[in-house]
């Protein structure tokens, strides 16, 4: 068995090859590496980091791990720490690798495919897509400001994954430096790729803890052409999915199905009714006829309708407000926030909700829920009072835990595992493969430098 050698460095070490490199790229201002060891979840990063690094090619990162390896010195990669599991915290003293500078996007219509750099905003690549016709149609929540190779580290959905998937997806190759230092080119830049163990979807949602992404290749979509949607409350949340199976199976593919509970709706300022968001992208001109075949299929009280593809994007907003509401209403609180990321199979969602709501009432904690019925993935929210510590949330989400597992669902479907799931991950796979896992990381970064702590 190789040996894993613990990584410990000294305050006093020499940084002179940091400085010398990297100028002013490496900033050593406690002030500044303070807005950087922390993600966007509760979970607070080590304050006494050595310093942020800004590398802006593929050759400075391959030194920097070369350097790290050296001096054993732990990289906490960064993109734009949008993620709630504490997947991108620096947990140990250490050196945060943001790469928002590796910004470079090359698109080749012809081919379909856009080559990218790990920094690149999916909002921005989508800016620059949209003047050759194509749009990434990966959409998380925070797509105003997560960047790709978060979002690839992270293995990133979001509210069109109930046509497109996740981004794994929607990856066709990557460069990625390994633990050991060394360049690696896997995939392809075609849509077929059969050249041996499928290494990109390896390394997409591996949170930065095998390798650091420097070059994506992403395949692309077309623009629709347009689009319709409705909104329609329901009294219980089994006559709304019910609607969603019988859209699908009426040969009906949703751009996106999002949902919101009664109480979860009111916080955002619709009615407080279980919600239904439902979205259909469609040809110019055959918008009335699809919104009416919808409508004819739909047996939820239909309160708002949209024709064309910003009104439907309109129709959309209270659902794209549900993080910004549980974070106003946890902080008015005195709370702590927790949002969870749950999927279960699309029929056994009814059951999760109903069990989540009596988890919620059993251990008197507060309860937020929503999420993208389309394709069975909820997020449930809660949040603490500080003084009076996570002990009921934390037993919330144990149970939550055993529920969705029990109904053949997994505790992390879009958010990674970090660090705040580490122990319901383990609940959900077994020792044997997280022994894999590790074994596999050992591999890939034998010396333990490249985001440790987080997974497995």
């Amino acid at each position: 068995m190789r040996k894993v050698i613990m990584v410990v460095w000294s305050r006093h070490m020499d940084v002179g090859f940091l400085r010398k490199t990297f100028g002013d790229r490496f900033v050593e201002d406690s002030a500044v590496a303070a807005l950087y060891v922390h993600d966007a979840s509760f979970v607070e990063g080590e304050s006494n980091v050595l310093g942020v690094v800004f590398p802006e090619t593929e050759e400075e990162v391959v030194e920097l791990v070369r350097w790290a390896v050296k001096h054993k010195v732990p990289l906490f990669p960064q993109g734009s720490a949008t993620s709630l599991s504490g997947n991108a915290t620096a947990t140990a003293r250490g050196l945060v690798v943001s790469f928002e500078r590796m910004n470079k996007v090359e698109v080749s219509p012809a081919d379909g495919v856009a080559v990218v750099g790990p920094g690149v905003r999916i909002e921005e690549l989508n800016v620059e897509l949209a003047r050759h016709g194509f749009f990434f149609p990966v959409d998380p929540g925070s797509v105003r400001s997560a960047t790709i190779g978060g979002a690839i580290a992270n293995g990133a959905g979001g509210m069109r994954g109930a046509k497109y998937g996740t981004i794994k997806d929607w990856v066709l190759g990557l460069r990625v430096v390994t633990g050991r230092g060394d360049v690696l080119k896997v995939g392809c830049k075609t849509f077929k790729c059969r050249n041996g163990y499928d290494l990109v979807r390896l390394f997409v949602g591996s949170e930065g803890t095998l390798g650091l992404v420097t070059e994506a290749v992403l395949k692309l979509a077309p623009v629709p052409e347009s689009a319709v949607a409705v909104l329609a409350y329901y009294d219980d949340v089994e006559p709304l999915v019910e609607d969603v199976v019988r859209v699908r199976t009426n040969r009906v593919w949703p751009l996106f199905a999002e949902f919101l509970d009664a109480p979860t709706a009111a916080v955002v300022g619709l009615e407080e009714r279980d919600t239904l968001f439902l979205g259909v992208d469609v040809s110019t001109g055959a918008e009335e006829r699809v919104l009416r075949r919808v409508q004819s299929i739909v047996r939820g009280k239909v309160a708002s309708v949209a024709l064309g593809w910003s009104e439907a994007m309109k129709l959309l907003e209270p659902r794209r407000r549900l993080y910004s509401a549980q974070v106003h209403l946890a902080q008015r609180g005195g709370g702590v926030l927790v949002i969870e990321d749950v999927a279960v199979p699309i029929s056994k969602l009814p059951d999760a909700v109903r069990g989540l709501k009596k988890l919620a009432e059993k251990y008197g904690v507060p309860l937020l829920l929503g999420g993208h019925v389309g394709d069975g993935n909820l997020h449930p929210a809660t949040w603490f009072r500080k003084e009076e510590g996570p002990g009921k949330a934390e037993k919330f989400i144990k149970e939550m835990a055993e529920l969705v597992v029990g109904l053949g669902g997994t505790v992390s479907a879009e958010h990674g595992v970090g660090t705040l799931k580490k122990d319901l991950i383990a609940l959900e796979l077994g020792d044997a493969v997280l022994t894999y896992m590790r074994e596999l990381k050992k591999v890939f970064d034998p010396y333990n430098i490249l985001n440790p702590g987080k997974i497995a």
